[in-house]
């Protein structure tokens, strides 16, 4: 029986909290951030949550955490 495989593209993207849910960077905070008000650079280095709607997607492409 062949293994399951992780999809490397999610898994660079995404990290399993200790409760099962999903943690992920924003987009947009490595260059031309000079242009980009300290409020906006600010809140892109906070790590979000996948909605929950969104979880069982993740879960399919990370079968192994």
């Amino acid at each position: 029986m062949p293994k399951i495989k992780t999809n490397r593209a999610a898994a660079k993207r995404f990290k399993r909290t200790g409760t099962g849910k999903f943690v992920f960077s924003k987009s947009h905070a490595n260059h031309i951030l000079t242009k980009k008000t300290t409020k906006r650079k600010r809140s892109l280095r906070q790590p979000n949550i996948i909605a929950k709607s969104d979880r069982r997607e993740i879960r399919l492409l990370l079968p192994n955490g």
